[in-house]
């Protein structure tokens, strides 16, 4: 009996055992970490109700600032001096294209060379008899405004080159591109350095011609060759001497709000409208832009330095007012160079009626300095 109430509570106890078993959940062993590691147990993820949406939450960014774009700086005007002396002028060889008439002790010739790839011509005379050591001295002759459309090498100035010419100089007078045969558009000598670039190229091709001294140049102008001739000065170092009859070569402020303009008319008005208009549209008027004005004047520059110059000026100029000579020659004296400045009463542009006595001048100043 007793054993038999012991295999009944034995069973009994097993049956309740199992049923236990069965309804408890069933946890998994967690793995064994190695001997001397922690192990971390993740958080349970949350539930979301189902229909309940989420949030995401970004993190709010500070824009960074664009940098502020460099403004492209405004290319010089090749009008300024500075622009002028950093470019080259290498000039060619000196090609003779035809004999001309020749004067009492020289040989003329027609002759040509190139500046910014243009074929230009120009006038050409060597003196007769031997040849110094070194060579000839050379004047390069910058004539005065001419039409183009009516300009010719052999015309205007003969008397002028023939003086100088005769006197030992071999003497060149460029027909600046546009004149003539020359190439190239005849832009001016004032709103453009076109016509001193062809000058300062012929300079270098005189410079390696085979009659000429290379360190004997002097230069001569009249009227816009004059302010040609100014502003080859503070350019180039190559030129010895300078004369310069009836120049423009006041201040370019005093040229351009001054000179043939009607008094009290803007700039562009007048027989200069188109340089003068297009410069004070682009870069203001000298009144408001006073650097630039200066920055294309040769005559900023004379306190660096320039080759003596000798000045030549009707009072009675009909064409360019004498107290352009006169402001030059004042500039000269308190920069501490060397000049000299004549006046000519009662005369015209071309001081026709002194021309014997200033082209002695002339010639006894380029004698001194040049030769």
């Amino acid at each position: 009996m007793t054993s038999y109430l012991t295999r009944w509570l034995t069973l009994f106890c097993l049956i309740l055992t199992l049923a236990a078993c069965e309804s408890a959940p069933s946890v998994p062993s967690a793995p064994l970490a190695p001997t001397g590691t922690q192990v971390s147990l993740a958080p349970a993820p949350t539930r979301v109700p189902t229909g309940t949406s989420t949030a995401t939450v970004v993190p709010t960014q500070t824009p960074t600032p664009s940098p502020s774009p460099t403004p492209t700086p405004k290319p010089p005007n090749p009008l300024e001096i500075a622009a002028m002396r950093a470019r080259p002028y290498p000039g060619s060889d000196l090609v003779v294209e035809g004999t001309l008439d020749a004067g009492v002790n020289y040989q003329r010739y027609y002759a040509s060379y190139l500046s910014d790839g243009l074929k230009i011509y120009g006038m050409l005379t060597v003196p007769n008899g031997p040849k110094p050591a070194s060579g000839w001295p050379v004047i390069i002759f910058n004539h005065g405004f001419i039409p183009p459309n009516i300009y010719k090498t052999t015309e205007r100035y003969v008397a002028y080159v023939d003086a100088i010419a005769r006197s030992g100089y071999i003497v060149f007078k460029s027909d600046y591109r546009g004149h003539d045969q020359s190439e190239g558009a005849a832009v001016g000598g004032y709103g453009s350095p076109a016509y001193t670039v062809d000058v300062l190229n012929a300079v270098a091709t005189l410079k390696r011609y085979k009659d000429a001294d290379p360190k004997r140049i002097g230069m001569w102008g009249h009227s816009m060759g004059g302010q040609i001739t100014l502003r080859a000065l503070v350019v180039s170092k190559d030129i010895k001497a300078a004369v310069i009859w009836g120049g423009v070569v006041a201040p370019y402020a005093d040229i351009v709000t001054s000179w043939r303009a009607t008094p009290g008319a803007p700039p562009s008005s007048g027989r200069f409208a188109g340089w003068r208009g297009g410069l004070v549209s682009e870069y203001g008027s000298p009144a408001d832009n006073p650097e630039f004005w200066s920055s294309i004047s040769p005559n900023s520059y004379l306190a660096e330095g320039v080759p003596p110059i000798q000045l030549h000026h009707s009072i009675t100029d009909e064409e360019v007012p004498y107290r352009f000579g006169q402001t030059l020659a004042e500039e000269l004296k308190q920069t501490g160079q060397t000049y000299e400045f004549y006046p000519y009463p009662g005369d015209n542009h071309n001081i026709s009626a002194n021309f014997y006595i200033a082209m002695q001048r002339s010639i006894a100043w380029f004698n001194k300095y040049v030769k």
